[in-house]
């Protein structure tokens, strides 16, 4: 008989249109029974009326035996005669049944547990509370950070808070803290892409191995245009010829001033070397000695030393009647580069056998070279000494080498070097920014300005149309005038210290003023 009754227990199980025979009543029905809403209509549902477990009342069910149509007018609802009521705050085993989830009794909570656990910090546990994995993962994971294991990791926004005095931290705490940026990296230095000032400047010779733009400390400017030369006052904007040779073919290869004072050093093509005062306008001497054209020239303190297409480098102290204190004999081509140390305790010479060659101060013939570096593969024109560190010099290279190289002029060890892919024509230093600037040829014409000490490229100052051959640096350090085989002279405000200082010389359409360096009655 088992097997019947299951049989009948799974027919009654499985049939999808009978009405529910067991389980809790709808919602509704609770309420209805318990007086918190309508009483529905009592449904008569023929058939055998079983008894509530619990309650001894009788349920009527529907009979297995009459199915009920497609559209029933009302689906049978399951009832009880039993009153349900609101469960109390402790309920009894026997109304669980009652209920459809459990509520647990509040009254037994620890709610000095649950505060503890709320506002215990984030991830501080006990090792007894974490699982031994996780204790054993957090340890190696320590060990590879090089953590102590006591430690705390913290990350504050500003510097960290000074402890107390007499204050002893036994967790050995560990700040870390984004680096904090440097002036000209929070606030980045604004270069003007576009030239202050254009000079004209007809018939300045395209030749790489001539020096014919200086700039002095009383902010005068001299250029070398053809047979002549002119000064360009830069605070009055006062264009004054200089001289002019009436020599045929002759041209002035090289200008120079002196560090402090109005003496001009002018270098020709007829291997003379000549010395004007500028505001007198007058020639004092010249000074002769060499075999072919000056076509570079650098002065230390009283002595002007010269160099010639010759290779010869010669000394001349203006002071004496024998000027002719030294000669150098080293390079075998011509001698495009001097430049000598901010100490004066060296010299820097570079020439077209692509020899640099330093010097230390000491007068006479027959006298050789310090150090002797034949790194370059071109013509080494581009010289220039550090003015914060006087043993640092740097070098470039012409077109067969287009490097940017920094030296210690003591050991004569390289120490930064960087293709600039280009022609390297002119280099200078910048103290107030600890940077340089460069002037290049093919293909881009540009200037380019370097951080020091790693050689990384800021920017580009383009505008010539033509390679730049020589640079000039203003008596302040905030200005640079470039040289170009375009006929110009632009000048470039790209070292300015207060950026909120702009020269009224700035156009608002930011167009450069052209000024004719050159007269129109000369030319």
């Amino acid at each position: 008989m088992a097997h019947f009754k299951f049989d009948n227990l799974l027919t009654e199980m499985t049939r999808l249109d009978a009405p529910l025979t067991s389980g809790p009543p709808m919602r509704f029905n609770r309420k209805s029974s318990s007086g918190l809403g309508l009483s529905p209509r009592p449904v008569r549902t023929p058939g055998l009326t079983p008894t509530f477990p619990d309650s001894g009342h009788a349920v009527k069910s529907p009979t297995s035996a009459r199915t009920p149509g497609k559209s029933p007018a009302r689906l049978p609802v399951p009832q009880h005669r039993g009153r349900w009521k609101t469960p109390s705050k402790t309920p009894n085993k026997s109304s669980q049944h009652q209920h459809d989830r459990f509520i647990p009794n509040r009254t037994n909570s620890d709610f000095d547990m649950a505060g503890f656990t709320l506002t215990r910090p984030e991830g501080e546990e006990d090792e007894e509370v974490q699982s031994p994995t996780k204790v054993e993962y957090q340890k190696q994971l320590g060990a590879a950070m090089n953590i102590p294991e006591n430690a705390k990791i913290l990350s504050y926004k500003e510097n960290k808070p000074k402890p107390a005095v007499g204050h002893a931290n036994n967790l050995q705490v560990i700040y870390s803290k984004t680096k904090a940026l440097g002036p000209n990296q929070v606030h980045k230095r604004i270069i003007p892409k576009v030239p202050e000032r254009i000079l004209d400047a007809p018939e300045l010779l395209d030749d790489y191995y001539l020096n014919l733009l200086d700039w002095s400390s009383t902010n005068q400017m001299s250029v070398a245009l053809g047979p002549a030369i002119y000064i360009w006052d830069a605070s009055s904007g006062r264009i004054v010829q200089l001289m002019s040779t009436a020599v045929p073919n002759e041209y002035m290869s090289a200008v120079k001033w002196i560090q402090q004072g109005t003496i001009l050093g002018v270098g020709t093509s007829q291997g003379e070397v000549e010395l004007w005062d500028v505001p007198t306008e007058k020639k004092i001497r010249s000074m002769g000695g060499h075999a072919a054209r000056v076509g570079s020239l650098s002065w230390n303190s009283h002595i002007l030393t010269s160099g010639s297409r010759s290779g010869a480098i010669h000394h001349h102290d203006v002071r004496v009647a024998n000027h002719n204190v030294g000669i150098l004999n080293n390079h075998t081509q011509d001698v495009c580069g001097l430049a000598w140390s901010p100490d004066g305790k060296m010299l820097a010479s570079g020439g077209n056998d692509n020899v640099l060659n330093i010097w230390s101060n000491v007068l006479g013939s027959d006298v050789s070279p310090l150090l002797t570096l034949t790194h370059h593969q071109a013509a080494v024109k581009a010289l220039a000494w550090c003015p914060w560190q006087h043993n640092i010099m740097a070098s470039g290279g012409g077109t067969a080498d287009r490097h940017i190289r920094l030296w210690n002029a003591q050991s004569g060890c390289p120490l930064t070097c960087i293709d600039a892919k280009s022609q390297v024509c002119s280099v200078l230093f910048n103290q107030h920014h600890n940077e340089l600037i460069s002037g290049h040829g093919f293909s881009q014409n540009q200037l380019t300005i370097w951080r020091y000490p790693d050689l990384s490229k800021i920017t580009d100052l383009e505008g010539h149309k033509a390679r730049v051959l020589n640079l000039a640096m203003s008596p302040d350090c905030t200005m640079v005038a470039s040289a170009a085989a375009d006929e110009t002279i632009r000048i470039w405000n790209c070292f300015a210290v207060d950026k909120r200082k702009k020269s009224s010389s700035v156009k608002p359409t930011g167009q450069p003023e052209t000024i004719m360096l050159k007269s129109s009655r000369i030319r």
